[in-house]
């Protein structure tokens, strides 16, 4: 892994946010590879939950000031960045006062989810590539955590396709049992094909439910990891069907050598 550049994008990362299955994960495997020689980069939304004081956040100037157009509306979007304490690596926060200066992550104090988690999704995919272009750092590997980032290898295989920094990067997707009832805005697949994206590569996001949105993201992928040990097998069916190489779940205790072997395979050189 020596010199490798991976790309971690989560929804949760330990420690800015409560441990998880998923939020343990995404910092062990950047610390696993960061361990081994790699070069890493860990992106998560800047969520209000997130203690920006006890957590020394500070706003990167030059990363920010751009605008996002999320369906035809410009949302300006706040880079933050933090390090993990003894780790010496840096945690980049995508941050907008409208998507997620809110005391809460995904649901409203009834438990409801939020109607715009569709428009924070897009948002969150296109400022995690559109900051790292700025940082001009083009990784091997994207590894996805969540169904937060899971419009991200969409955009990066369809909306950033002409894009010659990430035209040698493979993208792999975790995925978990952090499963949400219901189904975000039915108007996402309106709002995503705004970004001219084919409307063949949509037809999972009909209805924008949490399996749907985790099949978006691997038919879009190089490979998959199974994250937790009870994950929806229709998912993990659903990749096999498409012949994606999947690595079964792996605890976090001993998981490095496999994800090292994996991470080494030929579909992801």
């Amino acid at each position: 892994m020596k010199d490798k550049k991976v790309l971690y994008v989560s929804s949760e990362v330990v420690p800015y946010l409560p441990e998880t299955e998923m939020s343990r994960m995404s910092f062990e495997s950047a610390r696993m590879v960061h361990g081994k020689g790699g070069q890493t980069r860990i992106f998560m939304p800047r969520f209000g939950v997130i203690n920006e004081r006890r957590h020394q956040l500070h706003e990167v100037i030059r990363l920010s000031g751009m605008n996002l157009i999320i369906n035809d509306i410009d949302m300006p979007l706040i880079i933050k960045v933090a390090s993990i304490p003894k780790e010496r690596m840096q945690v980049y926060f995508i941050d907008n006062d409208e998507y997620f200066k809110r005391k809460a992550i995904f649901t409203d104090d009834k438990g409801e989810l939020f109607d715009d988690n569709d428009e924070r999704m897009i948002f969150f995919a296109k400022g995690v590539v559109e900051t790292v272009k700025k940082l001009n750092w083009a990784p091997d590997i994207i590894h996805v955590h969540g169904w937060m980032a899971s419009l991200l290898p969409l955009y990066l295989k369809e909306y950033y396709k002409d894009d010659a920094l990430f035209e040698n990067s493979k993208v792999v997707t975790s995925i978990y049992n952090n499963k949400f009832d219901g189904s975000l805005n039915e108007e996402l697949k309106q709002k995503v094909q705004f970004d001219n994206i084919d409307d063949q590569k949509l037809n999972e996001i009909d209805t924008p439910n949490f399996s749907n949105l985790l099949k978006i993201a691997i038919e879009s992928s190089d490979a998959v990891i199974t994250g937790s040990e009870d994950v929806d097998p229709e998912l993990v069916e659903f990749a096999k069907s498409l012949e994606k190489p999947v690595l079964d779940f792996q605890p976090v205790d001993h998981f490095e050598d496999a994800y090292y072997d994996f991470y080494q395979t030929e579909v992801l050189q």
